[in-house]
């Protein structure tokens, strides 16, 4: 079984075997292009990186032994086709803020709340939904030109079937898909001034096909008649591979950047809309948060503010980050009082601001460069723990685990703060690549190979297990509603600076 996970920074595959052991990965990376709020990749890089991903594990086994492959996908993209079936775009990703302006306009009306209630997906400019609002009125020709919008998985499908679809999942991350009807809304369509036959054919995260081209079976290696389910979003994905779907199972992934979910029986919405509702399968949702500022935060510190703990890490022979947390280690909870606010790429949840900047706040003679690591690691658990709050309004009952994965994991001393932070018992899983593993258990069960998901538990095992510090849960308490009230007081002067920021003659 092949689960394949289609990244912001690379293309992902993983080989299992019938118990849902590794048996063989393989990545392949490929560039962010940035300028400004421009943040775009090229779809055939991607498209190459799928090929040569899923083709080096294939070769690890003979083909007549793949039971099927699954996808997991990034969200948000959108690529413009022609009539031609050829592109006349780049990939827009979910970084890309170029529709920021009209983002704003629009989640400030009582009518962007009504978008956000029918379609999950929060007013910001990651959604193609402001991206298209972008086009209209930035691009009308190009606009005019567009035979279909479509996101990077429908890019793949396309040329691996010659057919436009797309799952649940992503559609419900478009800001255009009504998931109440599990449909693409009528009225937006309308507002918009496109047409259905304009989107992909909706289908449940479940679909498979069978009849792939016979020259891209040959490239990847495989039969053209294995199937390939379609598959979902990457974070709903990650929810089922680190087996957090039931009830009052909560999961947090920090990477680069950051996010928050739970699954829950039917579609669901923040009446301030903080939080999106995004679909794993027709009848499972997946309510959350994510947020730009996770490890990237650390990596700013590091690259930004501590060349000397770079060298000596060098001379050790140890990793740099280990001295970053060593150093914070020296410092209490709280950081006598120093507080960092980690918006330094905006933010989505739970602000969903675009124009939000990264602040330090309290700071004194008496703080130094210890106190600020430790503020920045605790700023983006801080962060999280308020999309937190948010979600514990919309689910089925009270917390009955948290699971959390990604590069942080690594660190003792993060693990433990968001233990203390978040009050909750904290349990780190030992699975490998969690959105593949999720992509592979959602393709057992599209083809009936296992009646539901429940067979994930037997593959997620345990690495580590946190227990809050009640004397750092007290600390926490007492700090956690200045970072709050700071974050809600500066709402206008973060207008204020990123527009100025944005003239030409602020650099």
């Amino acid at each position: 079984m092949i689960g394949v996970d289609i990244g912001t920074t690379s293309t992902k595959a993983v080989l299992y075997d019938k118990a849902g052991q590794v048996k063989a990965t393989h990545h392949v990376e490929y560039p962010l292009h940035t300028d400004g709020d421009r943040a775009e990749q090229n779809p055939d890089e991607i498209f190459e990186a799928v090929i040569g991903s899923i083709s080096r594990v294939a070769a690890s086994t003979d083909k007549e032994n793949i039971a099927f492959i699954s996808f997991s996908s990034a969200m948000h993209s959108l690529i413009l086709m022609d009539e031609n079936h050829e592109r006349l775009s780049e990939s827009m990703t979910w970084a890309d803020n170029r529709s920021q302006h009209y983002a704003k306009e629009l989640s400030d009306t009582e009518h962007g709340q009504t978008i956000y209630e029918k379609t999950g997906t929060p007013i910001h400019p990651m959604s193609p939904l402001t991206k298209i609002i972008w086009l209209k009125n930035e691009e009308p020709d190009l606009f005019e030109r567009t035979y279909k919008f479509i996101g990077i998985k429908e890019y793949i499908f396309y040329r691996f079937f010659g057919r436009y679809v797309v799952d649940y999942s992503i559609a419900s991350a478009t800001g255009l898909f009504n998931i109440h009807e599990l449909k693409f809304d009528d009225a937006l369509m309308e507002e918009l001034g496109i047409s259905m036959n304009q989107l992909s054919e909706a289908v449940d995260t479940t679909a498979y096909y069978t009849d792939m081209r016979p020259d891209i079976a040959k490239r990847l290696g495989i039969s053209p008649g294995t199937p390939v389910v379609i598959g979902a979003s990457d974070g709903v994905l990650s929810n089922l591979g680190v087996d957090a779907f039931r009830p009052g199972e909560v999961a947090v992934t920090i990477g680069t950047s950051g996010a928050i979910r739970t699954v829950v029986d039917e579609p669901r919405t923040d009446q301030e809309g903080r939080l999106f509702c995004y679909a794993l399968t027709h009848d499972k949702w997946v309510i959350g948060g994510p947020v730009n500022n996770g490890g990237v935060v650390l990596r700013w510190i590091r690259d930004e503010f501590a060349a000397s703990e770079i060298e000596t890490a060098k001379q050790l022979g140890i990793d740099s980050y280990d001295v970053l947390m060593k150093i914070a280690e020296l410092v209490p909870p709280a950081s006598n009082g120093l507080i960092f606010h980690p918006y330094l790429a905006g933010e989505r949840a739970p602000l969903w601001n675009a124009d939000v900047r990264g602040s330090y706040i309290g700071l004194t003679l008496s703080h130094g460069k210890a106190h600020m690591i430790r503020a920045a690691l605790e700023g983006v658990i801080y962060n999280l723990y308020t999309v937190f709050i948010a979600l514990n309004v919309l689910m089925d009952g009270p917390v009955k685990s948290l699971k959390a994965t990604g590069g942080f994991s690594r660190s003792a001393l993060w693990r433990q703060m968001m233990a203390d932070i978040f009050e909750e018992e904290l349990t780190i899983p030992e699975s490998f690549e969690s959105s593949c593993l999720g992509a592979v258990i959602l393709g057992q069960y599209a083809l009936g190979m296992k009646p539901d998901f429940t067979h994930v538990t037997e593959l997620v095992g345990e690495s580590h297990h946190h227990t809050p510090d009640q004397a750092h849960v007290n600390i926490y308490r007492e700090i956690l509603p200045i970072y709050i009230d700071i974050s809600q007081s500066l709402t206008a002067q973060y207008t204020r600076i990123a527009d100025f920021q944005r003239r030409p003659n602020s650099l």
